[in-house]
């Protein structure tokens, strides 16, 4: 049986007045991240008296040290969130096509130097504390500055990782120094990673702020590897990066508003997805797998029309969804697969990537933070003496359904940090990793959590489903059986049962228990992350 004890989470009608920074409206403060030693430093921030921005910043530079597969500081970030007083912002630090990039014509590698654009996550992580945080930067830092000086065990899912892509690392002088032992091998089970030289980058910035990063003595290492190597970044497109406001788009779910982000992040196409759930007649787990993943196929099939303005209204429109939804209804009765669907592969289920953190405060402060390379490793290249790998941004991986082809472009993808309110208090705040199964991951969890009413960790254990192209696959790994138990499929829908951990996305979420006015975490049961609570 579900665990229905949500302690009356979600009671409509109750209103709490704003407040500034200085008056606390709940009882503890919360973070939940994909990494215990980020999670831990979230924690330590709050402690010091630190908001749940500074919490952020704290845990994401903390993931540059402790997942450098999946983040970082060569990589970029978007972040949507909701201070004290109500406001709903976002940062878009997306990395950016450098002036001088021209293909001549020529296919781009997938790797390498001529796939790094120039990175954001200092530039957004920076400007989200200057404009919210409450402690100084170089305390923010120090946990971050502290694990990278002294060292940290690497974790399984880590080694794993970097593992897999030990032949394209061992390509570039300063990944093998960085990622592969003295006789080219990747990291063992128990290995200790002490890295010297991003400590002092990021006690630079700690120091210098953005400018410690994209000036100066760092900015000039980085254009002379990347110039020496091929690649397009030059000093001035350091200087001149920025992070921009982001446009807020926002949605209706199931009585709820919720909010996510304009492009570059695909928040339309998230809003338009959960809407059309909203809509769906939805009795058991077997319409949950159909109608869930047939929802999500029609609404991926809106991505290449984000940059049209026409479009977007389109997209986020009510009567778009309830005539998606009752399409799919009608389909139902007469379902039919394509013959010619993809074939799957579980071969990089596991490695993932991106990075997503949630946190909270007592003071009504609430960030939903997703940083990201690219694929795992991102570009696999890592300066000697900078000690941190670069994103992909040009080339095939972020072709995809937009593209971006010219100098000055950023890259757009799945990434969608969203927020749901009710009486303009943020009951809902969550992101994902995981490609193009974020708005996947983000939505069922939402959807199970907010209209099945399950409790939150029964929300992100609960079966994900996904379809595009494709057959219609549900997840079934390990600890899924009770949920799977008697969901049988005609062969007509070819489902297909997914056992791997980690296809369906990664989630890490907050909510917020009205009644007791405190705030609850959980981290996604298919990777390494957890959740620290500050009384």
């Amino acid at each position: 049986m579900f665990r229905i004890s949500k302690i009356i989470i979600l009671t409509l009608g109750i209103s709490i007045l704003s407040c500034s920074d200085n008056t606390t409206k709940f009882s503890n403060s919360v973070i939940s991240s994909p990494h215990p030693l980020a999670s831990q430093a979230g924690k330590i921030i709050y402690s010091k008296g630190g908001n749940a921005f500074d919490a952020a910043v704290a845990s994401a530079f903390t993931l540059s040290v402790v997942e450098p597969s999946m983040s970082g500081i060569g990589g970029r970030l978007q972040v949507i969130y909701k201070d004290a007083d109500g406001h709903i912002s976002g940062i878009d630090a997306t990395t950016q096509i450098p002036k001088s990039f021209n293909d001549n014509g020529q296919e781009l590698p997938s790797f390498g130097y001529k796939t790094i654009g120039i990175p954001g996550v200092v530039a957004g992580l920076i400007k989200l504390h200057e404009e919210n945080g409450k402690l100084n930067l170089e305390t923010v830092l120090q946990p971050a500055i502290e694990i990278a000086e002294t060292g940290f065990i690497v974790l399984p899912g880590e080694i794993y990782r970097q593992q897999s892509e030990k032949e394209k690392l061992n390509l570039f002088e300063g990944s093998k120094l960085y990622f592969l032992d003295s006789v080219g091998e990747s990291f063992k089970i128990g290995h200790k990673l002490v890295q010297n030289d991003l400590a002092y980058i990021l006690k630079k910035i700690s120091k210098e702020g953005k400018e410690g990063f994209y000036e100066g003595e760092i900015a000039k290492k980085i254009v002379d590897d990347i110039q020496s190597n091929g690649g397009f970044i030059e000093l001035e497109d350091l200087k001149n990066y920025k992070a921009y406001k982001s446009t807020v788009f926002t949605g209706e779910f199931n009585g709820y508003n919720v909010h996510t982000l304009n492009l570059p992040s695909y928040g339309s196409i998230s809003i338009q997805m959960l809407q059309i759930f909203d809509y769906l007649d939805i009795k058991n787990e077997n319409d949950w797998t159909i109608k869930i993943s047939s929802a999500i196929e029609e609404a991926y099939n809106y991505r290449p029309y984000q940059k049209n303005k026409d479009s977007v209204i389109s997209i986020l429109s009510i009567n778009t969804a309830k005539q998606i939804a009752n399409k799919i209804e009608d389909l139902n009765l007469k379902f039919t697969f394509k013959d010619n669907f993809k074939e799957f592969n579980t071969s990089d289920i596991v490695l993932g990537h991106t990075a997503h953190l949630t946190a909270s405060d007592k003071f009504g402060n609430v960030v939903s933070l997703t940083q990201t390379l690219g694929p795992n490793m991102g570009s696999k290249v890592a300066s000697k003496g900078l000690g941190f790998l670069y994103n992909v941004t040009m080339g095939p991986y972020l072709g995809g359904y937009l593209g971006q082809d010219k100098p000055g472009d950023r890259s757009s993808s799945h990434i969608s940090p969203t927020l749901f309110t009710s009486n303009k208090e943020v009951v809902l705040a969550l992101g994902a990793a995981g490609g193009n199964k974020i708005p996947v991951a983000i939505n069922q969890v939402a959807y199970r959590y907010l209209k099945q009413n399950l409790t939150l960790s029964d929300a992100l254990f609960m079966p994900r489903t996904y379809m595009y192209d494709s057959p219609v696959y549900r997840e079934d790994h390990e600890g899924l059986e009770k949920f799977n138990e008697g969901v049988i499929f005609p062969e007509l829908y070819n489902v297909e049962m997914i056992k791997e951990k980690g296809y369906f996305g990664r989630v890490h979420a907050i909510a917020l228990d009205t009644i007791n006015k405190l705030w609850i975490g959980e981290a996604d049961p298919d990777w390494e992350g957890t959740v620290e609570i500050f009384q």
